[in-house]
């Protein structure tokens, strides 16, 4: 005859249950798992990898295998647009746009001045592709800025900044927007728009006449919209523990103006009397200045852009390995209970 069994349940102190026996999860092949009619909280015996699985509504993970998800925190900026040009006799180039700014850590705040993103969950033994977008040129005499290039980490993507006008090309648009350029009579030259969530709008040029004084390009969009000459600030982030504030515009040059300094953050020098702009700072994707040229002066061209940057921060049990031409200047840093690292140049990341 045979006997019944039961496993012993008891409470144990207040909320807690106690079972006096093994817990025996239904065993599964990863076919037979993947074949099941999951819901979220669902939980089996991976007997393959000799795992604990669970699904979390849209796929399954290990809690005691390299699969594992961990959160990623980024910072994540591409490279700045170049500023505009400028032909001759009162004209000005605006300053080019910021890169794209999106960050996810802790509270802080992400571009266009809006509220911290989400970190990504990611898997160890998994390659994610790191893109570390480059400046744009400086726009040559009448000619606009050319826009930053993207800056990319895994499934987060900045829009390059957006390049500053001339005296007839119009600004483009960007993760921030570029400023309007200028001229002689000209009418006014608007800035161009960011992109939400990652950078604001360029400031608007204004025209030279006898009446009016003198032609003053648009600055760059940063992390706020630009107003007239004046560039937009960037952002501070404290990721790598030192509090950095990158993502400046350029300025916008000017004819016979004063020189107009670049946003907070990178953004390069809005020329006057016949010079260049300057270009935006490297590894901040701040906006390069404009350009200005007064009465007979020769043709000057805008500043370049600043390169972008990524960083990345994640627990201090986990490892970073850079491939493919990634490259980080100070290498994997550990502060506290988490790990950070500054990666300079476009490549694959995975950890261990």
């Amino acid at each position: 005859m045979s006997e019944l069994k039961t496993n012993k349940i008891s409470t144990n102190d207040q909320n807690n249950v106690a079972i006096d026996n093994a817990l025996g999860l239904k065993s599964y092949t990863e076919a037979q798992r993947d074949a099941l009619t999951a819901v979220a909280g669902d939980i089996v015996y991976n007997n393959e990898n000799g795992t604990i699985d669970f699904y979390n509504g849209t796929a399954w993970f290990s809690t005691s295998g390299s699969t594992f998800p961990f959160a990623v925190s980024y910072l994540v900026i591409a490279g700045g647009g170049g500023g505009g040009g400028a032909i001759s006799n009162w004209t000005a180039g605006g300053g080019g746009g910021a890169g794209g700014y999106r960050n996810s850590y802790e509270s802080e705040t992400s571009g266009d001045s809006s509220s911290t993103e989400t970190p990504l969950n990611l898997l160890t033994s998994t390659t994610y592709v790191v893109t570390v977008g480059a400046g744009g040129v400086g726009g040559t005499y009448n000619d606009q800025g050319d826009s930053g290039n993207d800056s990319v980490f895994s499934s987060v993507t900045s829009n390059g900044g957006g390049g500053g006008g001339s005296y007839q090309p119009l600004a483009t648009t960007g993760g921030s927007g570029g400023g309007g350029g200028t001229g002689s009579n000209d009418t006014n030259k608007l800035g161009a728009a960011g992109t939400a969530l990652q950078g604001g709008d360029g400031g608007n040029g204004t025209k030279h006449t006898g009446s009016e004084g003198p032609s003053a390009a648009g600055g760059g969009g940063a992390s706020g919209n630009a107003s007239g000459r004046t560039p937009g600030n960037g952002l501070s982030s404290s990721i790598n523990t030192s509090a950095t504030t990158r993502g400046g515009g350029g300025g916008g040059g000017g004819a016979n103006a004063s020189t107009q300094a670049g946003g907070t953050g990178g953004g390069g020098l809005g020329q006057r009397w016949t010079q260049s702009g300057g270009a935006g700072t490297a590894l901040t994707g701040g906006g390069g200045g404009g350009a200005g040229v007064a009465t007979g002066g020769a043709q000057r061209s805008g500043g370049a852009g600043g390169s972008g940057l990524v960083i990345l921060s994640y627990p201090n049990d986990k490892s970073i390995t850079l491939a493919d031409g990634a490259t980080s200047s100070a290498g994997e840093q550990t502060d506290g209970s988490r790990k950070y690292i500054e990666i300079q140049t476009s490549g694959t990341v995975s950890w261990a």
